[in-house]
């Protein structure tokens, strides 16, 4: 089995390129749907939340009110940093099941972890990804994609992409670096490349 980090900032695009690594034969495993699992009602890392966080990020149902709590983490360091110490530990459980379930299935997959938050929670999270895949856009077209695609407050949208990790400091991770601020087409083509830069290097693994 040979796992892959695909990562970029909040509407780079990385959906795109997860479905098109999908077309061509990988595993995507998502970060988001994992940390959804992780506090669902019942699960100790939702406790967690409203231990830290208080009653006001719980729903009427029980559940986790995440526009109430993305607009605490996201203006303040210290609460993200303190969900982050939450959640990324109840994740990384989550992933390890998934992969040991891959492995067994097919254990000569490729996985692709779609993973937005790999610069800020340790890059490449001591050698479980062989190759990182980086998605990229200009903040700007990140901010209008925030806005039209999910209605998002401008000031709101700014404040999310400017919350997380630099551009530069996810290239300093990255294997190969995908630029969606132009046309799909580009993007597809760009994806293509880089799934055969993969390939070639999860050829190269299974030679060693």
């Amino acid at each position: 089995m040979f796992v892959i980090a695909l990562t970029g900032g909040i509407a780079a695009g990385k959906s795109t390129v997860a479905r098109r690594f999908a077309e061509h034969g990988a595993v995507v495993i998502d970060a988001d749907r994992l940390a959804r699992e992780a506090v669902e009602p019942g699960t100790p890392g939702l406790a967690a939340i409203a231990e830290r966080f208080g009653p006001g990020v719980i729903d009427a149902d029980g559940r986790l009110d995440r526009p109430a709590l993305g607009s605490i983490v996201f203006a303040d360091e210290t609460a993200r940093l303190d969900l982050n110490g939450i959640t990324h530990p109840a994740v990384a459980a989550l992933l390890k099941e998934r992969l040991a379930d891959t492995a067994q299935a097919d254990p000569d997959a490729i996985v692709v972890y779609d993973v937005p938050l790999l610069a800020e929670s340790g890059g490449r999270r001591d050698g479980l990804f062989r190759f990182v895949v980086v998605v990229e856009a200009p903040a700007e077209v990140r901010v209008q994609r925030l806005i039209e695609l999910r209605g998002m407050a401008a000031d709101e949208a700014a404040r999310r992409v400017a919350a997380q990790a630099s551009d530069e400091e996810r290239r300093a991770l990255a294997d190969v670096v995908i630029d969606t601020g132009g046309s799909l087409d580009e993007t597809v083509q760009q994806t293509d490349a880089a799934w055969i830069r993969v390939r070639e290097a999860a050829d190269r693994a299974s030679a060693d």
